[in-house]
């Protein structure tokens, strides 16, 4: 009997722990996409209108291996500082994840910056970019693709540069930001 109890609490301890896992960063997202304090924006990728741009075929590469971009901004008002030191904290939390690699760090005129990601250095998942300002508040973007490679986002860039992407759909983080 005693060790039949002792397996009991030896399980119900592992259940436990097991379902006390710190929150994903997807589901961070889905919680906070209809709260009013965050902004959440889905881009996707042919919304870059690349289709009519001349590409190279390291850039055509580079474009495929993306999906889309979601954006999560916060803005800080008066009214909401608790409201932003928590989630700047919950974000931090979450990007402390060792599954995050850091690939740098940035300090700006704008604020503070880090870019992390998800997956192996040839064959990147999801890039995620944090910034913060104690002032406006805080900014998170997921990139997401299948099997990005770093070197190949510079070839990305160049692309977009022969893209007539006029921004269509960051007009929204402009006003919330400024509003």
């Amino acid at each position: 009997m005693k060790t039949l109890l002792n397996s009991s609490y030896l399980l119900l301890l592992t259940l436990v722990v097991a379902c006390s896992s710190t929150q994903s960063l997807q589901e961070y997202y889905v919680d906070n996409s209809e709260n009013p304090n965050f902004l959440s924006v889905d881009l996707p990728v042919s919304l870059l209108n690349m289709e009519k741009a001349d590409l190279t075929a390291d850039q055509k590469n580079a474009l495929e291996s993306l999906r889309k971009l979601n954006v999560l901004a916060f803005k800080k008002t008066e009214s909401n500082t608790a409201d932003y030191q928590k989630e700047k904290t919950n974000v931090q939390a979450i990007l402390k994840n060792t599954e995050f690699i850091e690939l740098m760090k940035m300090n700006t005129s704008y604020g503070k910056a880090t870019i992390k990601y998800l997956g192996d250095d040839d064959a990147i998942d999801e890039v995620i970019i944090y910034g913060d300002n104690d002032d406006k508040g805080f900014l998170l973007v997921r990139i997401l693709g299948d099997n990005m490679n770093p070197a190949k986002m510079v070839q990305f860039l160049q692309a977009l540069e022969k893209s007539d992407y006029n921004g269509e759909g960051l007009g929204k983080i402009g006003e919330f930001i400024k509003s």
